[in-house]
């Protein structure tokens, strides 16, 4: 007889994961990367010029402008967000670290609503693990537990997910909401309050956050999977359309609102007809989603009958397929990829975990082994780098990141040193405890991709922050510069970037104008790409160069100095 479920678990193998590591790990993951740094160069330095101009009341919030131009991303919560961080801040605290606090706030809580999505999916009745003939099957609240352990565990592990992550941006926002919505879709049938809440808040944060053609997919979507949901044991199943009819009723009340607000976009960008092009996308699915998705496509295979032996997939199945297809139809159709794909990510989290309870031991091994291998190698390697800047041996390490950071002058530091320090100790030990005898726990295979994650990100933003600062931000630039035009703060500006723009103006606290022929401003500032079309504005002859600033480690961006001629 063929089995309704593949999961054959007993009671023993859902012993919780302590929730003191749980929430260390977390933390581990969470903190690093908010803390000591420079806004990076590219999205996370170009949002923040965006709050920074609306906390210092410079432009709309409805609209929101940084020197004429609005922003990529049809985007306003983010914005406000940010903003609002940095009014409330006191005087003393970095505007940058005030507007990271609410991100970080928005990346915890992707974690928590991650977490309890895939519990309340567990709970599902056709998730359950076979009752066996003479009891000692797992308790329905205990092997919940344990599948949003692993589902948690799998989410961290993701590699794509830590630079993200810690950008203050409106992809992390998108993230956020997105699992909240996922959570309020997979709670709805157990509780009421709590749903709701996280329902409205996920599909209205979504369409603020720029992506309202995910929030009305995603609702309508939930409602047609909750309205055909058929799974035994629901509560109140007789009331589940009247719920599938509210879930549309909010979807089309956030449609209108992103109509209303003028931030719906229809902006599809078919991937080229080309090797390249897929070869590209192809890397990008497998290194980002890496290593939930070898398991979530395991998952779909041992759950294969709960796929095909009726018209709606289980609910546990279907509403984690739901977001996962969108966002990776997203992802195949718009410039952002990588942004669009980090929605995937709990859903994907979520079906990997439905695997943990059919991988038979030699799979699992192989999953601890290669990861064991993977991240302690990475972990080594930048612990070997980071020696070479403080002693210059080995040598070649040394001479790399001299030759890719020319300029850069490494310090030590000790707190980053003793944090670093004991992120490997505990990775050590937590090596020895998985490779040592102890009781099965279902969510054991996912303990080391998670930690390891998180050790190798913790290490990046400790012991490798200075030289990361140096090449991923304009802090550099913006101090060479600075050198330059003073004392005069007021600087016109022309083919310069979003996030150059808000570089001078937010790291520089230089007033930058756009270029016009009445400017009165003494110093231009030319980006070299746009040098060309500098006559069509001014005459170059009123103009003298003072200095050409080329970014240490991107030759692309060289930046033109220019000061009026007396």
């Amino acid at each position: 007889m063929t089995q309704t479920t593949p999961a054959i678990v007993a009671q023993g193998a859902v012993r919780r994961l302590p929730r003191l590591a749980l929430l260390l790990l977390c933390m581990a993951y969470v903190l690093p990367g908010f803390f000591g740094r420079a806004p990076w160069k590219g999205a996370d330095i170009t949002a923040f010029g965006y709050m920074a101009e609306l906390a210092h009341g410079h432009t709309q919030w409805l609209a929101p402008q940084l020197l004429g131009l609005a922003p990529e991303v049809d985007a306003l919560l983010p914005y406000w967000l940010g903003a609002w961080a940095m009014q409330l801040a006191p005087t003393w605290l970095a505007s940058d670290f005030a507007a990271r606090i609410p991100f970080g706030l928005l990346l915890t809580l992707a974690l928590v609503a991650t977490w309890y999505g895939t519990y309340y999916l567990a709970r599902n009745t056709e998730a359950q693990p076979v009752a066996f003939a003479f009891g000692g099957e797992a308790l329905p609240a205990d092997y919940a537990c344990a599948i949003a352990d692993g589902g948690l565990l799998a989410f961290i592990a993701c590699l794509g997910l830590a630079q993200l992550s810690h950008e203050t941006t409106p992809a992390l926002a998108q993230l956020c909401f997105a699992a909240l919505s996922f959570f309020a879709l997979a709670a709805l049938p157990y509780r009421t309050v709590a749903p709701i809440v996280a329902g409205i808040l996920g599909l209205l944060g979504l369409t603020l956050s720029g992506a309202p053609t995910v929030a009305l997919l995603l609702g309508s979507g939930g409602a047609l999977i909750h309205a055909l949901d058929r799974s035994p044991g629901r509560k109140d199943p007789s009331q589940q359309g009247l719920w599938a009819a509210g879930i549309v009723l909010v979807t089309a009340l956030v449609a209108l609102l992103a109509i209303r607000l003028d931030v719906w976009r229809w902006r599809i960008d078919l991937p080229e007809a080309s090797w390249a092009e897929w070869r590209s996308l192809g890397r990008l699915l497998l290194w980002f989603t890496w290593p939930a998705w070898p398991l979530a496509l395991w998952t779909l295979w041992r759950w294969r009958h709960q796929l095909l032996r009726r018209a709606l997939p289980s609910r546990h199945l279907a509403l984690p397929l739901w977001l996962a297809g969108i966002a990776i139809g997203a992802t195949l159709t718009t410039g952002s990829a990588d942004r669009s794909l980090l929605l995937a990510l709990p859903a994907l989290a979520a079906l990997a975990a439905f695997s943990l309870p059919t991988l038979g031991r030699s799979v699992a091994a192989l999953v601890d082994w290669f990861t064991l291998l993977f991240f302690s190698g990475w972990a080594f390697v930048i612990w070997v780098i980071w020696i070479a800047l403080q002693t210059g041996v080995p040598k070649q390490p040394a001479a790399n990141v001299a030759r890719l950071a020319p300029g850069f002058e490494h310090s030590f530091s000790l707190l980053p040193f003793v944090v670093a320090i004991a992120g490997t100790l505990a990775w050590a030990w937590l090596v020895k405890w998985r490779v040592g005898r102890h009781r099965a726990a279902i969510w054991k295979s996912l303990v080391l991709p998670a930690s390891g994650a998180a050790l190798c990100w913790l290490l990046l933003m400790t012991l490798w922050l200075p030289v990361l600062d140096f090449a991923r931000s304009y802090t550099s630039v913006v101090q060479r510069a600075t050198r330059v035009l003073q004392p005069s703060p007021c600087v016109q500006a022309h083919g310069l970037s979003r996030g150059q723009t808000a570089a001078f103006q937010f790291q520089g606290h230089l007033n930058v104008k756009a270029l016009s022929p009445e400017g009165t401003c003494p110093w231009l500032i030319v980006n070299k790409d746009n040098l060309s079309t500098l006559p069509e504005i001014i005459n170059p002859a009123d103009w003298n160069l003072q200095d050409n600033i080329r970014h240490p480690t991107d030759r692309d961006e060289n930046l033109l100095i220019y000061q009026r001629a007396r």
